[in-house]
């Protein structure tokens, strides 16, 4: 393939990079921070091409000779100062990053969306891509996604074979931010420094780990229906569960305090309070409290099925995880 590759300095993007290299691919990222790139700009076949998504005239000739775009730039964190910029991201950007890969010609885009576009789901039983939803946005990130995913979807029907892969919540090996913050719980409860349990420790979630997130874009470029999107999950755990798997990886069973929904909310809002006035962003906003202590439980079967995706269990994840946080990788 020849690729065009946004968000390559994210915590998915930069494993999709070292991943399409090592295939022989050649890959163009779009990177604002040459500095930031250096390490994977040396890889074979890696050409760093300096801009962001609002540089119409870069990103088309980025676009230019490629036949596969993955565009992965958004804008995930729970708070901005600037309330315009989620929309100004992970909507216009993409639209941006559409016109000039239809433009240049491009055979196949994949687009990043999330699977909180998809759920909650209503109890502990999986759902699919064929969930209608019925609850209200959590937070400006998921409604925006979900408009970014009618403009992919436009594209294909004009013409452009588009895929929309919806990763679950993401862990592995990379840096430790906003979008890897379950491999930093792993972290934090694996040097003894993690010690509550959200809510009533029987929320489900899904957890997928980062290579098995990438090997899905890759097979979406290559084996993906146009028109299509797939959620690329792992394997769904309540967070008892997740902690005790967690507690026999370690050998360390931690006393953990279930924290109060009331509480967490309340601690948020003074947060998100206080990042009014101070710009300091919050840790976590009240909306987010309210997203995870739902039920996520979410299957990946039309991706097994279209495309071949076998993710990993939980347990074989965190236990490379945890290998990788001890060998001093951590960055």
């Amino acid at each position: 393939m020849n690729c065009l590759l946004t968000g390559s300095n994210g915590f998915i993007g930069r494993r999709l990079v070292e991943e399409l290299s090592a295939g022989g691919n050649k890959v163009k990222c779009l990177v604002r921070s040459p500095e930031k790139f250096r390490e994977l700009s040396s890889l074979p076949g890696v050409t760093p091409i300096v801009g962001d998504l609002d540089a119409v005239d870069v990103l088309e000739e980025a676009s230019a000779c490629c036949d596969t775009v993955f565009h992965l730039a958004a804008y995930a964190k729970p708070w901005s100062k600037d309330r315009s910029l989620p929309y100004r991201i992970n909507v216009a950007g993409t639209e941006n990053v559409l016109r000039a890969a239809r433009k240049a010609g491009v055979r196949r885009f994949v687009f990043t969306s999330s699977a909180a576009v998809i759920g909650p789901s209503p109890g502990t039983e999986p759902i699919d891509e064929s969930f209608l939803r019925t609850v209200p946005w959590f937070n400006e990130y998921e409604e925006t996604k979900a408009a970014a995913e009618e403009l992919v979807r436009s594209y294909n029907r004009d013409g452009m074979e588009c895929v929309i892969v919806n990763p679950t919540r993401v862990y592995g090996p990379g840096p430790i931010n906003e979008s890897n913050s379950v491999t930093k719980m792993i972290s934090l409860y694996a040097r003894g420094r993690w010690r509550i349990i959200p809510g009533d420790g029987k929320c489900v979630g899904n957890y997928v780990m980062v290579d098995d997130v990438v090997r899905g874009h890759i097979l979406a470029a290559q084996k993906g229906r146009p028109g299509e999107q797939y959620i690329l999950g792992g394997e769904n755990l309540t967070f008892d569960t997740f902690f005790d798997t967690l507690a026999t990886l370690t050998g360390r069973r931690l006393w953990l305090v279930k924290m109060p929904v009331s509480l967490m909310s309340a601690a948020a809002g003074v947060m998100e309070w206080q990042a009014s006035f101070t710009g300091i962003p919050p840790l976590i906003t009240p909306s987010w409290i309210k997203k995870y202590l739902n039920h996520w439980s979410l299957s990946s079967r039309k991706a097994t099925e279209d495309m071949g995706y076998q993710p990993r269990p939980f347990a074989e994840g965190a236990k490379i995880t945890m290998e990788w946080l001890q060998s001093g990788f951590e960055r």
